[in-house]
This record gives structure tokens, sequence and C-alpha cells, in this order.
């Protein structure tokens, strides 16, 4: 069997918070770490690896979060700046569909932890903007309830079927306890670039996150509609 596209990984990957005590090693990690070299470049973020490191789940609110045998995660940091979450949730999700290829599962965690002192290590200006669970789960996770295109979008019999499908994409994206709250709309040709233009927005909610969720969504998006398709407005 060959690697699953993005593409394909979207519809299989979920949310996983017990995981085994396999080690990640040898190509996998290799793998894991080249794309973490390459986010970390082309996003300006610093996210790191962790591996083998139980304490940061091991607390009261991890338990809290329902999380079980977390020893590697992902720790999602940068520079501070408005738009580092957004650009955390963009690029982090290529990381997350990676290691779904890869055969590992992973959850987005914002509260659910605790930071490990010497466990990572921030530059100056830097903050941790989440961190991800990462590791061989002991299931696949389980689907959830999503909202309709038209709930979501502009969606409808005479917009492109591409954006229908960059929807869809989207919907299957992991959000903060799943609140979907974002909003593409068609724009059409606006300019003189030639390709039609999709307006992204974010909600807004009292459990917060919109703006990561925000970032990975589009890139659900881009994979489900193919980015040469159109331009962000």
């Amino acid at each position: 069997m060959g690697i699953m596209t993005f593409s394909e990984t979207i519809p299989a990957r979920h949310s996983v918070r017990a995981y085994t005590d396999q080690p990640i090693t040898g190509g996998t990690l290799a793998a894991l770490q080249q794309k973490i070299d390459e986010v970390n470049s082309v996003g300006d973020l610093h996210v790191q690896l962790i591996l083998d490191e139980p304490k940061a789940f091991s607390g009261t609110i991890a338990k809290y979060g329902r999380f079980r045998g977390v020893r590697n995660y992902l720790v999602m940091a940068g520079k501070k700046a408005g738009d580092l979450d957004e650009r955390v949730g963009y690029y982090g999700e290529q990381i997350v569909l990676l290691a779904q290829t890869l055969g590992l599962n992973t959850c987005w965690v914002g509260i659910s932890y605790s930071k490990t002192t010497g466990a990572f290590v921030l530059d100056k200006d830097e903050k941790v903007a989440c961190v991800i669970s990462i590791g061989y789960g002991e299931t696949q996770g389980v689907s959830h309830k999503i909202k309709s295109p038209s709930e979501v979008s502009n969606a409808s019999d005479i917009t492109p079927r591409w954006f229908e499908e960059g929807v869809k994409a989207a919907l299957l994206a992991p959000t903060a306890v799943n609140q979907q709250k974002f909003h593409f709309e068609y724009v059409g040709l606006d300019g003189g670039s030639g390709k039609p233009k999709v307006l992204a927005n974010k909600g807004t909610s009292i459990i917060g996150f919109t703006q990561m969720d925000l970032g990975i969504v589009k890139y659900h998006f881009e994979v489900g509609a193919g980015k040469d398709k159109f331009e962000w407005k």
C-alpha cells in the first residue's frame, strides 16, 4: 500500500487522547523532524518535538482532558505576533496530516497540559501557543458531528465544485471543542490576477482559539479545493 495523500488523510484523521508506549523512531522520526524543520523555516516558527517526556500530561489538568499515556508532544511556539496563532494552526496542521500518513496519531491541546521546565527552549520574545500530543494511539479516534457546508460558507449551485470540496475538507479539520467557528466566502474574480478569490473569516467564541482554528481550516480548504484554483482575499 502506498503512502496516503493529504486529501485521503483528512477524513482518516481523528483526535486521539490515549497512546501506547511505542516510541517514535527511525524513518518515521526522521520524516517528522524534516517536516518540523520545514515549517519552522517557512512559517517563522519554533516548533519543537519533545520525546519520552510524560510530565506535561501527568497532572490533574491532563486527566481532566482525558489524556492518557502521552509521552511525546509538539511544542507550537514562535515570536509573539498578531498572526502567530493563525500560522501555528496553518503549519501545525501540515505536521498533523503528515503524522497521520506515517501511522501516528495526534491531538491539538490548548490548555490540558503543563509546561515542563527544561523540556523545551524559548528564544527572546517567543511564546507557546499550544501543544500537540503525538504518538501511536490506542485507537484511531472517532468522528464527531460536523456542520453542513451551508452553515459555514456561501457554497451553492452557482459556486465552483472545488469551492465546496474545500469547504467539506475544512469541516473535517480539528477545531477547539469542535466549535467550527469559521466562514468561507466565494468572492469570484476580484482584481487582475485572473484567479477567483476566497475570503476566510473567524468567528467569535468564549472558548477562544478561533484564530488558530482559522489557520487549521484554511490549510484543509487548500488541500480540498486545490491551492492552484484560487487566491485568498
